[in-house]
């Protein structure tokens, strides 16, 4: 047999051998999450949530009484400026304006406190809910998990329902940290949903 024919036969038979050695891949199994909305909705950040409004309710009806303080001066003003002096006039003036930029100055430093309040709850939840998202896909046998939950970049443009595993990672995270769903709130105390979700994204799987 001639070295080109044996060369031959030799390079064929070893790509068989390669073709027969690898294994297909496995499908995709592809899952959508909206990661903000399943953080802000376990019972451990609505709890935190809870301790953050009550921490910040003492402060909040300062603000409210020094601007119900800053009407009744107002008011006040304003029905008596005529009885009044120039210079008494100016004197409440002054107190008011006084006040006024006590309130926006309080009012501020609070919101700053609250937002920071606010952003090292989320993150210390969201740590740890991006821990559970990753054994969860894993166990669920997902080759990839897209957060969907993007506003202003959307990264899902479409998926059906069955790929949402906003939910059950929520139930997954709620039975692994044993912590009882809060008690439920009147719709007027409920907290705003924007302030509950920091722009925080799960932890990578290295």
């Amino acid at each position: 047999m001639k070295s080109s024919t044996i060369l031959a036969l030799a390079l064929c038979s070893g790509i068989a051998c390669a073709a027969s050695a690898q294994t297909p891949a496995p499908p995709a199994k592809i899952a959508v999450v909206a990661f903000q909305q399943a953080v802000a909705q376990t019972n451990e950040f609505q709890r935190s949530l809870a301790d953050v409004e009550k921490k910040f309710s003492p402060k909040r009806d300062q603000l409210k009484a020094l601007n119900d303080e800053i009407s009744g001066l107002k008011k006040q003003l304003e029905t008596q400026g005529t009885t009044l002096s120039e210079s008494e006039r100016a004197a409440r003036t002054r107190t008011i304006d006084d006040k006024q930029k006590e309130l926006q100055r309080s009012a501020e430093e609070a919101q700053n406190e609250f937002q920071q309040a606010m952003q090292e709850t989320y993150g210390t939840v969201a740590s740890k809910v991006g821990t559970e998202l990753i054994a969860y896909s894993k166990a669920q046998g997902f080759t990839l998990v897209l957060d969907g939950g993007q506003q202003q970049t959307p990264i899902v443009l479409y998926a059906v329902p069955s790929t949402d595993i906003t939910q059950a990672l929520v139930d997954a995270y709620n039975v692994k940290s044993g912590i009882p769903a809060p008690p439920a709130q009147p719709a007027s105390a409920a907290p705003k949903p924007a302030a509950a979700k920091p722009a925080t994204h799960p932890p990578s799987s290295h």
